[in-house]
């Protein structure tokens, strides 16, 4: 098993959601997919944000103090992902050495960092499950 590059590791194509999409629609992806991260894209497929379990997290907790626990459901639908995600964040691309990215991980205690082209375009993800997939494949 030869990986060398963030392409050879990440997972392509990932599961996204539109800015526009509201947070009840990420919380059923994150759930129905079992994933923790999902990149935000806008129509062309150019990365704008990161949704997290954190952030998401978060902001039920903040709904749910503030409007109680029966307001959930309906603020939910109404709260776009746009408004909360995470746009702050590392990116890399497919090429970039993957012992460097594994160090940058560790360094910055990231579960995900998002892949994409020069311009951009979201063309994967690769998270610290990645990582462990790849260790528990080479000790076995």
């Amino acid at each position: 098993m030869m990986l060398n590059t963030v392409a050879d590791l990440m997972t392509a194509d990932p599961f996204a959601v539109s800015l526009k999409a509201s947070l009840k629609d990420a919380h059923d992806l994150m759930r129905e997919k079992n994933i923790r991260h999902i990149p935000v894209i806008d129509e062309q497929g150019i990365l704008q944000g990161m949704l997290t379990q954190k952030i998401m997290i978060a902001k039920v907790m903040g709904i749910m103090a503030t409007y109680g626990a029966n307001a959930l459901e309906r603020k939910e639908k109404y709260t776009v992902v746009e408004d909360i995600m995470a746009t702050d964040f590392a990116s890399i691309k497919p090429e970039q050495n993957l012992a460097q990215v594994a160090d940058f991980f560790v360094s910055n205690r990231h579960g995900c960092m998002p892949v994409v082209d020069e311009n951009n375009k979201l063309l994967g993800i690769l998270t610290s499950s990645d990582f462990v997939r790849l260790a528990a494949a080479l000790l076995s």
